[in-house]
């Protein structure tokens, strides 16, 4: 059995994050998966500025643990691109 498409390159997007095909075969592993907040839709809601605070810092903690200097550094990396989709600084 193949893994989900989210796990492949087929089901994420070029920019980061999941694609359409990437988000409903995670769905239909029984995650329930919500789009990135943006730092301006923080602002409106503090439950979605919780989410945005708690992801960026798990993230950042994860980048600077578990990637190598050059993929810490290279914009094209998933979790940099990740890091830029959040708006996280």
């Amino acid at each position: 059995k193949m893994a989900g498409a989210w796990t492949r390159k087929e089901g994420k997007n070029p920019a980061g994050g999941l694609n359409a095909k990437g988000r409903a075969s995670l769905r239909a592993e029984g995650h329930n998966i919500k789009r990135p907040v943006s730092a301006q839709e923080a602002h409106h809601s503090e439950m979605a500025a919780g989410r945005r605070r708690s992801f960026c810092a798990r993230m950042q903690g994860m980048k600077k643990q578990l990637t190598s200097a050059a993929t810490a550094h290279d914009p094209n990396s998933r979790i940099n691109k990740s890091l830029r989709k959040w708006d996280c600084r």
